[in-house]
């Protein structure tokens, strides 16, 4: 199989907002492309506009794939009251109509069939038709739904069981070409292994959306990363990526400091030059007249080194090198109260069949990362703690300020503005808030004056992170904090909290935070703490 894939001079804007901007990238045969980028920045609608699902307003999107191209998302593009194994059906549509053409030809391999045939039992087994149903049976296993009945509607699937419908559909299809947003999301750490194996494995093309930065690491052999409406390739897997990043910015940098140090200069010699040349000289032996001569070669000399001093200066601003536009980053980190000793306390709580922890408590300075299947208990443990959940039975004793961030962050008024949102309850002047929120780096300024309700999910949890940021807590709550965040974003957010000397309770699946965190860590399963 030989998938060619290109993107040439390509424009796209949505309400006449540039989304990409004569972009142009080249995908290689085989290659393993991982796709970064701040939320927002157009990652999806790359991906989209290669799969063929969005036009592009200018430019062309060329790809070539004998073996078929697969999006994650496609599969599903079906009505509520199609079944699971409709949907299974459709994904191996291809696959099955190839085999059926190969039945047929080889009832009657006539010599003038034998080219027909030959390419299409090579594309046939590239693909892994023959193990379609084994392929099939195993991604329906292993990205847990083994449970599901092929015959349930896929109306009655959950969002995360459709999206894991979508995966396995896609995986057993095996397309030359597969095009993957986000395909972590949902999956238990197990599952995550299984599909990066499986996508090493694959001899075709792989273009994926991520933000799992060991799933990055693993699958991907370039990256590409979207920000500011432009793509910009990058060899290697995401730490690669990383460190070269690294080194074109300080490299920016750098030209930013000669640049800043030459017009420095410039104006000090267009300033200074009158006074360095022939300065306070006097006149010798009365000769007014060699005075008078001498004196306007001085003058002449002046007025060249001067206009030579302005010509350097308006070249050196014709040809401005900017600052590097500061990173998103947490430029204050965590801010913590001042109480200590026991800040929560559970005694005989229970949530229905959902959590029941009998005595649990968490100290000042404690920190705690709670993992388990899905399932488990682990948003309903936060959501108590927090105190957005009554528990059934049970007293919850709490002290000093709590901060609280939900996997899916809501505001309670989708009409109200951005800063609006960040602002309620904050002390300080309108201007003072507004620059503590621009300062935050997580929100362009561009978004406070629109409503939260039409913001992306990755820009409300950006929202929800400024709220806690603002103030001081003793106690950080976060469920899932990595979902929805870009990696360089994520890594920050690590950063800050290495450095937060109150207590914290994390609940994740991410395996990069699992292998950095410091401190306790509690496994729950069917509600209990283990």
């Amino acid at each position: 199989m030989s998938a060619q894939l290109t993107v040439r001079n390509v424009s796209k804007a949505y309400t006449d907002r540039p989304v990409l901007d004569d972009v142009s990238l080249t995908v290689k045969p085989g290659e393993h492309v991982g796709i970064v980028g701040e939320n927002g920045s157009g990652k999806s609608t790359l991906l989209r506009l290669i799969a063929g699902v969005d036009a592009p307003d200018d430019g062309t999107v060329t790809v070539t794939a004998p073996g078929g191209i697969g999006h994650l998302g496609q599969t599903l593009d079906l009505p509520d009251t199609h079944t699971v194994r409709q949907a299974i059906d459709a994904a191996l549509a291809d696959l099955r109509a190839m085999e059926l053409r190969l039945r047929e030809l080889e009832a009657d391999l006539t010599e003038d069939r034998l080219g027909e045939y030959g390419e299409l039992l090579s594309t046939f087994e590239a693909r892994g038709g023959y193990e379609a149903d084994a392929r099939t049976d195993k991604a329906v296993q292993v990205l847990g739904l083994g449970s599901i009945p092929y015959d349930r509607p896929l109306g009655a699937l959950s969002g995360g069981e459709r999206a894991r419908l979508g995966l396995a559909c896609l995986l057993a299809a095996s397309p030359e070409v597969m095009l993957l947003d986000e395909p972590t999301n949902h999956l238990d750490p197990a599952a995550v292994v299984w599909l990066e194996d499986r996508l090493r494995e694959h001899r075709g093309t792989v273009v994926a959306i991520s933000h799992d930065r060991l799933f990055l690491d693993r699958v991907a052999t370039a990256t590409v990363e979207v920000e500011h409406a432009t793509v910009t390739r990058y060899g290697g897997n995401y730490t690669a990526y990383l460190a070269a990043r690294a080194a074109m910015r300080r490299r920016w940098e750098q030209a930013h400091a000669d640049w800043c140090r030459d017009v420095g200069e410039a104006e000090h010699a267009l300033a200074t030059t009158a006074q360095r040349v022939a300065p306070g000289r006097a006149m010798t032996d009365n000769n007014k007249m060699a005075y008078d001569r001498n004196g306007g070669r001085v003058q002449s000399s002046v007025a060249s080194r001067i206009r030579r001093a302005k010509e350097r200066l308006r070249r050196l601003h014709e040809n401005a090198v900017p600052a590097p536009p500061e990173p998103l980053r947490f430029t204050g980190g965590f801010g913590t109260g001042a109480t200590s000793g026991v800040l929560v306390h559970f005694e005989g709580v229970r949530v229905g069949h959902r959590l029941v922890v009998p005595d649990f408590h968490i100290e000042a300075g404690q920190r705690l990362l709670v993992h388990g299947a899905n399932g488990a208990g682990k948003s309903t443990l936060l959501r108590v703690l927090a105190g957005a959940l009554e528990p059934d039975d049970g007293t919850v004793h709490r002290r000093g300020r709590i901060g609280y961030l939900p996997q899916d962050p809501n505001f309670v008024n989708p009409a109200r503005s951005v800063l609006s949102t960040y602002a309620s309850g904050l002390p300080g002047y309108p201007d003072e808030i507004r620059d503590r929120l621009r300062a935050s780096g997580l929100l362009d300024p561009e978004l406070f004056v629109r409503p939260v309700g039409t913001l992306s999910v990755g820009q409300r949890q950006r929202l929800a992170l400024a709220r806690m940021l603002s103030r001081p807590a003793d106690l950080l709550l976060l469920d899932e904090p990595t979902n929805h965040l870009s990696p360089t974003l994520v890594e920050e957010l690590e950063q800050a909290l290495d450095v937060y000397p109150g207590a914290l309770v994390v609940v994740s699946h991410d395996r990069a935070l699992h292998g950095r965190f410091t401190g306790t860590r509690v496994l729950m399963s069917e509600g209990a703490l283990v």
